[in-house]
């Protein structure tokens, strides 16, 4: 059996003098954590963890204690740290996770306790995951009409399918199917798919190429997207290769190499705020993000999975100074004051889009949340 191990990380907490109870103690709102810092989702989880050196500490007069735990892309332990937050720590609110699986297994925990969750996956909601479970990427119907409407106007005919063997394969084979054939003219004439920790595509990746469809769609998130784009372009593959909202990083680049170049890439504003209109509401969270995180690790380093993270303090600068003012943190009131904050408050401004949660719309976004990326000479570049 595999041996779970996890690392706890209070990056910010109240201080009281040795035998005081304070009021400021007790209105302390608690956040557990866990993303996937280790593992094969590590290239998603580490800008998530970096990104939490730039959200506030305090919001509406309470400070923020927040919990970190390593989850490595596994349910299992994703759902163990879930329960040690709200059994342990009596957390407010759940962040987590870095990938599609995990974030499911939170959410079940989440609505089963009635705590707020902000997933940082897209992941299917069902009527058992409405209530508590609020997505801070955007869902992949959105992103997945820009790629097909791209498909659309450059006559793309035919397309084949590689994406990972899980829930977030799932959602984007899915949602390809169902779009393209409401629109027409678009066959989807080869499928495959592959597990997140694989080193080799070769077979999949022959099959697609002996199909020979006018594209290919890679659902896939990481540095894993980065295995399938590579594997194609050595194999002789020359038509268009589309990727999804998960490959939006730097790394992507840096492992799929000159296999990147020409990529068609769906993606969040976060990856380049510069070229939005003043008025756009995505332009300053992303730009004060990008700022923020790129002075500390670099010129283009930044990323949309930082974003996502960023983007849920985003949302609970809006909502937490409504939820404090009919209840305190720690109690099961205090959440649902969140939970009803969430659907009160609207146009909320974060760095990946504007939301609106509903009761049924969980993800909250619309097209304010996408943009078009190519890559060009080894750099990210918007397709206008």
């Amino acid at each position: 059996m595999k041996k779970l191990t996890w690392t706890a990380v209070v990056l910010a907490a109240s201080v009281t003098l040795p035998g005081a109870v304070t009021l400021a103690a007790a209105q302390d709102i608690t956040i557990g954590v866990s993303i996937s810092t280790t593992g094969p989702a590590a290239a998603l989880g580490i800008p998530e963890k970096n990104a939490l050196e730039f959200v506030p500490t305090e919001i509406g007069g309470a400070k923020i204690k927040t919990i970190l735990l390593d989850d490595a892309g596994d349910p299992t332990a994703a759902t163990t740290n879930a329960r040690r937050f709200v059994t342990e720590s009596n957390a407010d609110i759940i962040i987590g996770s870095s990938t599609t699986p995990p974030s499911i297994a939170i959410s079940t925990v989440a609505n089963e306790v009635g705590v707020p969750q902000f997933s940082l996956a897209p992941l299917p909601i069902t009527p058992a995951r409405e209530k508590w479970t609020a997505v801070l990427p955007q869902p992949v119907p959105i992103m997945g009409k820009v790629l097909y409407e791209h498909m659309k106007k450059n006559n793309i005919k035919t397309v084949g399918y590689i994406g990972f063997s899980d829930s977030y394969g799932d959602l984007w084979l899915n949602d390809l199917k169902t779009q393209t054939g409401a629109m027409g003219g678009i066959t989807v004439v080869a499928e495959e798919r592959y597990a997140r920790p694989d080193t080799s595509v070769a077979g999949q990746v022959l099959k697609l190429v002996a199909a020979n469809p006018d594209a290919i769609l890679i659902g896939a998130s990481g540095t894993g997207a980065a295995l399938p784009q590579s594997a194609l372009r050595e194999r002789g593959y020359k038509g268009l290769i589309y990727q999804t909202h998960g490959a939006a990083a730097m790394d992507f680049i840096r492992i799929a190499g000159p296999s990147a170049e020409g990529v068609i890439m769906a993606a969040g504003p976060v990856m380049a705020p510069e070229g939005q209109a003043d008025s756009a509401l995505t332009k300053k969270p992303g730009m004060a993000l990008n700022t923020a995180y790129e002075t500390k690790y670099g010129a283009n380093t930044r990323s949309q999975f930082a974003g996502h993270m960023y983007d849920a303090f985003e949302v609970l600068k809006r909502v937490v100074p409504v939820a404090l003012k009919t209840a305190k943190p720690g109690t099961p009131e205090f959440r649902e004051a969140i939970r009803k904050a969430l659907l009160s408050e609207k146009e909320i401004a974060a760095s990946q889009g504007v939301y609106n949660f509903t009761e049924t719309n969980r993800f909250g976004t619309d097209d304010r949340s996408r943009i078009i990326l190519t890559v060009k000479n080894g750099k990210y570049e918007v397709v206008k």
